[in-house]
Formats: C-alpha cells, sequence, structure tokens
C-alpha cells in the first residue's frame, strides 16, 4: 500500500476519535456538571527503511477538559449541592477508589446513605460515606461541605482541589479518576439548593461536527482518488508488459 494511503487513513482514524468525543460533548449537553473533553492531536514521525524520506502521520495523544464553570442554577432541593470554585466532590467508585464530580444532584437511599443520581455513596471528608439519620427534618449544608439536621452536625463533603485539571481522567458516568493527590479545598464554596450545568456549549459543538465530518469526507475522496490512480497505474504497467 502506498505511504499516502497509510496517512491518509491514520487521519481519519484520528477525525472518528474526534467526532466520538464530540457527540459525547452533545449528549451531554444538559448533564449536571459536565465538563466538555476535547481531542488533543500530535504529529508522529516515522522513518521506513529504504525510505529516503520521513513520513508525517497524525495521532491522537489523548483528550483534555474544558475547566470553565457552567452555570449555577438554584433548585431548591436540600440534597443539591453547586461549587464554585475549582473543587471537585468525592465519591466512591466501584472497586473502592475515591473518584471525583462536579455533579452534586444526591439523593438518599433508604438506610440514609447519601448517594450520587447514578447510586455511588458521596465520600465524607473524614473518610467513609454520608448516613442521614432517620427523621431528620431540617438538613443544612455550610459553604464548607458540613452537612447538619436538626440535631447538630452529621458530616462533612468531601471536596477536593488539583494542581493540574487536566491530570484528571475521565471514568464515565460523569466521574473523573485523578493520578495526583487531592489537596483540600481552599478557593472552593459549597452551595446548597443549587446545581452546577454542563459547561458544552451545543451551537460550538454541533459546528466542530460538522467540520469534522467535512474533513472525514475530503479525505475520503482523496484516498479514493490516489486508489484510482494505482489502477491506472497498475492497469498500464500490466498492459505494457
Amino acid at each position: 500500500m502506498e505511504n499516502s494511503i497509510y496517512i491518509g487513513l491514520s487521519r481519519q482514524m484520528a477525525l472518528q476519535t474526534n467526532m466520538d468525543i464530540i457527540a459525547n460533548n452533545v449528549a451531554n449537553a444538559n448533564t449536571t456538571g459536565f465538563r466538555a473533553q476535547n481531542l488533543l492531536f500530535e504529529e508522529y514521525i516515522s522513518d521506513p527503511r529504504g525510505a529516503d524520506d520521513e513520513l508525517s502521520f497524525v495521532i491522537d495523544r489523548g483528550q483534555y477538559q474544558n475547566t470553565a464553570p457552567g452555570s449555577i442554577k438554584m433548585t431548591g432541593n436540600q440534597l443539591d449541592v453547586a461549587l464554585e470554585g475549582p473543587g471537585f466532590l468525592g465519591v466512591q467508585a466501584p472497586g473502592g477508589q475515591i473518584a471525583y464530580t462536579r455533579d452534586g444532584h444526591f439523593e438518599m437511599r433508604a438506610d440514609g446513605t447519601l448517594v450520587t443520581a447514578a447510586g455511588y455513596p458521596v465520600a465524607s471528608g473524614g473518610g467513609g460515606s454520608i448516613t442521614i439519620p432517620q427523621g431528620s427534618t431540617e438538613i443544612n449544608i455550610d459553604q464548607r461541605g458540613f452537612i447538619s439536621n436538626q440535631d447538630g452536625i452529621i458530616g462533612q463533603l468531601s471536596v477536593s482541589e488539583f494542581p493540574d485539571l487536566q491530570q484528571l481522567k475521565p471514568l464515565g458516568n460523569n466521574l473523573y479518576q485523578a493520578d495526583a493527590p487531592a489537596q483540600a479545598a481552599t478557593n472552593t464554596n459549597v452551595y446548597q439548593g443549587h446545581l452546577e450545568g454542563s459547561n458544552v456549549q451545543a451551537v460550538v459543538e454541533v459546528t466542530r461536527m460538522i467540520d469534522t465530518l467535512r474533513a472525514f469526507q475530503s479525505t475520503q475522496q482523496v484516498l479514493q482518488s490516489e486508489s484510482e490512480r494505482l489502477n491506472t497505474m497498475i492497469e498500464r504497467l500490466t498492459r505494457t508488459n
């Protein structure tokens, strides 16, 4: 196969991954606390044996998140919380590790355990989960994440900050995994009865989707032309021989 076809295929593979990420952004335009993801491209230089010229391929090196906060809206639900600042809420993910999210839409199990909308227990600042006692009629959450009822303090939400937000890796279900150790939140406030919306700009993402589709189609046309050129060349060489 000609090198030009290899290069074209590498571009199409990267564009396909980019399209998947954009489609996921659009699908989560109304997901609480969701942050848009973007693909990171990188040039890969290959030095094939017996060739004088190097080949330049495009590869998808990874992805990074848009760290801009979403808009905060009042819900009036006493178990809803929004974060103002760079922090993330701790969640007990499957496997026992702590994951992180900006989605503060919490619910309460029958046994009083505070969980996310996906059913993951909300992590406590002191370790473990948070349980709301039966008969709690007044649940208050202050700006530092302390939870109290009519009898006093119940626990505290685990709110963490990170030196580099790009080190957070998406796990799915609006959760992130951190490679670097989390730090205690010093620049983040918790607001009860509010939720942070997605920071996805649907119009921008749809425009990116159209541009990516056009780039894919353009590359496909180049590959088709190159394939036809090779077939014509082979036919001519066959007739000559």
